[in-house]
């Protein structure tokens, strides 16, 4: 019986079959919620270049900047799961269903499927040089001394900066003042006038201003010490099991058939194993990682919880 039903659904699965066997047959689309030049649009052309080496077709970045990123997550998700159109996935995934609940797609989980990790990049936490601290352990000891009147500065409200500060002061006991810029550039201008005293920052962006001495460096948010500065410990060191990076990952419309993904899942672990690739990026703070669909699932999963308790409990609302 099983095998006569196997032979009554074959027809029935011959289109789709030739459908990813076919694949790809035209250009794809590589969309990108964050605008041209920045470390996501640089990332995501190059691993795109990589893996049209793979491919046999010109893979071309295309930017749909808008809604905390869902005016690219949405068209994706939207698009004829046929592999033709991709989509550069990040953090905002775990994050928007939690912080803007009524941003589209409303379920990345289940109205994307996950390709591959692309990269994760951590952020420094680094402090104004007058305050009177030289490592995690004696930062809290002084927030704790001093309850309410550190100025601590992020990028944005809901930014993964800002969640590693609120992260930070949850796991800790501190009470410090968040204060939002529209970027991580406003905010170091702020930081080295002290105008705030502490943030976390992208590591490219606070190399420059450590090595110049214009802020003093802590730690590092990954559970690992960053290729670009190396002489940093992870804040998990002093606070056990903290881990706060930016990610970005490439994920297809639901419904995609599995062997398209098979297909866009090898060219990425190509693009990502890359030497030459891995190397250039790793100039750029950004850790280029090669990880198969299930884990990309699973950190979906599992920062879609850890973020949304931490938005609820700490009542972040966006700007």
């Amino acid at each position: 019986m099983t095998h006569r039903r196997a032979l009554l659904a074959a027809p029935l699965l011959l289109p789709t079959l030739a459908r990813a066997q076919d694949f790809p047959s035209r250009p794809v689309s590589v969309i990108s919620g964050y605008a041209p030049g920045g470390l996501t649009d640089i990332v995501s052309r190059a691993v795109a270049a990589r893996m049209e080496r793979e491919l046999g077709v010109p893979l071309v970045v295309e930017n749909r900047v808008g809604g905390a990123t869902a005016v690219a997550n949405t068209h994706v998700a939207q698009s004829r799961p046929d592999g033709h159109t991709l989509l550069m996935g990040t953090s905002t995934l775990a994050i928007n269903p939690a912080l803007q609940p009524t941003l589209t797609p409303r379920e990345p989980q289940r109205e994307l499927m996950p390709v591959g990790m692309v990269f994760r990049s951590a952020f420094v936490l680094h402090v104004h040089p007058s305050l009177p601290v030289s490592n995690v352990a004696e930062f809290v000891a002084y927030c704790r001394a001093n309850p309410g009147r550190l100025n601590f500065g992020s990028s944005g409200t809901g930014a993964v900066n800002h969640l590693a500060q609120a992260l930070l002061a949850s796991r800790a006991g501190i009470e410090v003042v968040h204060v939002p810029f529209r970027g991580g550039v406003p905010a170091l201008v702020e930081l080295r006038q002290n105008r705030i005293q502490a943030m976390f920052q992208a590591v490219l962006e606070a190399a420059p201003v450590l090595r110049e001495g214009a802020t003093k460096g802590l730690a590092i948010s990954s559970a690992r010490r960053s290729a670009l500065l190396p002489e940093l410990p992870p804040v998990a060191d002093t606070l056990p099991g903290f881990e706060a990076v930016f990610w970005q990952g490439l994920f297809v419309p639901a419904g995609t058939p599995e062997p398209v993904r098979a297909r866009l899942a090898a060219a990425l672990r190509a693009a990502t194993e890359d030497a030459e690739l891995r190397a250039r990026m790793a100039q750029q703070g950004v850790d280029i990682e090669t990880g198969d669909a299930a884990s990309l699932r699973d950190l979906l999963a599992r920062e879609t919880v850890q973020w949304g308790d931490l938005i609820r409990s700490a009542n972040i609302r966006p700007e």
